[in-house]
């Protein structure tokens, strides 16, 4: 079942494609970081070999080394779990922390100058970041393109490294568990192939969907004082 995956994930350079494509998708949010984590973990759930029944009819006992051995090949060629959560959420730390050290320096002037969605996005980031409202950073790494306005919004707003870096660490773990956790049980459940891995990336974008909505709506009118 892993057949159709292994191409794609087989070998050490998935961990570098992985890590290279979340680092740059706060600037090309058009690039398929997600859909790597999730393919990537949907293979990993073929890791897992069967071990060889202690007595086996002797007239199937030569061809159970061959057969325990291609299955042990296909295990060590699909990606580790705890390496693919490393790797995950450190370069959406890494990421983050690049764009708001950008955007703090000055480097969105003129990008601020010309997008009036942008502007508006920074004021809003800004007021909630003020109000102690953090958990919209780790909302917002679910959504596309989301990760990107906060990173470069809380840098532009000058916002305090140390206000901003904690709830970026705690969005990238979040954000990595979800997908590898998504990518790991559609393996699990509809096998390593792209059926599961599919699944998966369905269920991922309607997390970024859900998530968008939540950021999106409007906060409730303060209640007047009696």
């Amino acid at each position: 079942m892993l057949d159709s995956l292994a191409p794609l994930t087989a070998g050490p350079w998935i961990y570098a494609a992985i890590s290279a494509s979340i680092l740059l998708d706060v600037f090309l949010p058009v690039l398929p970081s997600g859909v790597l984590v999730v393919t990537a973990a949907t293979a990993a759930a073929a890791a897992t070999v069967t071990a060889v029944p202690a007595a086996v009819p002797a007239a199937v006992s030569s061809a159970v080394p061959a057969a325990v051995s291609s299955a042990a090949s296909s295990a060590a060629s699909v990606p580790s779990v705890p390496a693919l959560l490393l790797c995950a959420a450190t370069a959406s730390v890494l990421g983050d922390l690049g764009a708001y050290r950008i955007a703090r320096r000055g480097g969105l002037d003129r990008v601020l100058a010309r997008s009036r969605r942008l502007r508006t996005a920074q004021e809003r980031l800004g007021s909630a970041l003020a109000r102690g409202g953090g958990a919209l950073v780790v909302l917002a790494r679910f959504v596309p393109a989301g990760r990107s306005v906060v990173s470069l919004a809380a840098g532009a707003t000058g916002r305090p490294v140390q206000h901003f870096l904690p709830w970026s660490a705690l969005a990238g773990v979040a954000w990595a568990t979800y997908s590898v956790g998504l990518g790991y049980a559609g393996g699990q459940w509809l096998g390593a192939t792209w059926l599961g891995a599919a699944a998966s990336v369905l269920a991922l974008f309607l997390a970024g969907t859900l998530a968008g909505y939540v950021i999106r709506r409007p906060a409730p009118a303060p209640t007047p004082a009696s």
